[in-house]
């Protein structure tokens, strides 16, 4: 498939807010956070700024994008419109648990109810994400529940480490919080391992014979059809070279992962200012190996109409 840069940083920047969202809320509900309204402030600002600014982009990949607004009147069907209702439903909790927060310095009683139902609805807002794509058949490498549980543990992954900065920035990160991205981190990094395994190992039992209905030997295209590229074989026919995928799947590993969880792990062992100024370098690092991971996601995914053009198998 064509990676859309609006939906990589959609992907990505939601999945790392709505992460982060979660992740302050049950904390600070627990006790596990300071109340305090300026770590608040600054922590869900930028949690919720992930969410607004990656649903904004997610318009820019439509043909109308003024008439998004109308994609949440088929959530009884579309994933998609699943997510966009529950993205809306998950600010309202959002915004009064901060409001207890900030103006209050108050996160238990009504307000943590209010931090568990946004943890909540972040958490169901990432796995709609991943259904939009699990939920497509004809693409063999999106359509296992490797997807949704890459979509979960990499958003709570990148959200424990936005978390941790903020903390360590505030001088607040306890051992909890500076433990999550060490927990969290190797979670994702296995999982995404074992999705790319995935993909690897299996195939689509879609073939050209399939796709065809014809039987007896192998079905080769001898007229193509049509003389020159056309839209479908732009979005859904995209191919990137095989040493550039693992050259790619190298990059996302070391930044997304490896680089990452060793200065988490720094973070445990050296004071502040040493412990903040590696917990950013890990935010850094994860924010593009995201970035590269998600253009593989897309990019390595085959879709069945290549069938027609000329692919044996997608």
């Amino acid at each position: 498939m064509h990676p859309a840069y609006s939906v990589i940083f959609f992907t990505t920047a939601s999945g790392a807010g709505y992460g982060m969202l979660a992740l302050m809320a049950i904390l600070g509900t627990a006790g596990i956070l300071p109340a305090d309204r300026w770590f608040g402030f600054v922590g869900l600002a930028l949690a919720l700024g992930l969410i607004t600014a990656g649903l904004l982009s997610s318009t820019f990949h439509l043909g109308r994008p003024e008439r998004a607004w109308r994609a949440v009147s088929q959530w009884r069907s579309s994933w998609l419109a699943r997510e966009g209702v529950l993205a809306i439903l998950t600010y309202i909790p959002a915004g009064l648990f901060g409001i207890g927060w900030v103006f209050l310095e108050q996160t238990s009683g009504f307000w943590g109810v209010m931090g568990v139902l946004a943890a909540i609805g972040a958490f169901l807002t990432i796995v709609c994400t991943s259904m939009i794509y699990r939920s497509l058949k004809p693409i063999h490498q999106w359509h296992n529940d490797w997807t949704i549980a890459g979509y979960v543990a990499l958003g709570f992954a990148s959200g424990a480490v936005a978390l941790s900065f903020v903390a360590h920035l505030f001088d607040v990160a306890g051992p909890v919080v500076k433990a999550l991205p060490v927990a969290l981190v190797p979670v994702a990094w296995a999982v995404k391992t074992g999705y790319w395994a995935f993909i690897d190992r299996t195939r689509s039992l879609s073939t050209s014979n399939t796709a065809t209905g014809l039987r007896g030997g192998e079905v080769r295209s001898v007229d193509w059809p049509h003389t020159q590229e056309n839209y479908l074989q732009k979005e859904m026919g995209f191919q990137v070279a095989r040493k550039h995928a693992l050259k790619l799947r190298t990059i996302a590993h070391g930044l997304t992962f490896a680089v990452p969880l060793a200065f988490a792990v720094l973070t445990l062992l050296v004071p502040n200012p040493l412990a903040g100024i590696a917990a950013f370098v890990a935010l850094a690092s994860i924010a593009a190996g995201l970035l590269a991971e998600r253009w593989l996601f897309f990019a390595e995914a085959k879709h069945t109409v290549t069938l027609f053009y000329g692919a044996k198998a997608a």
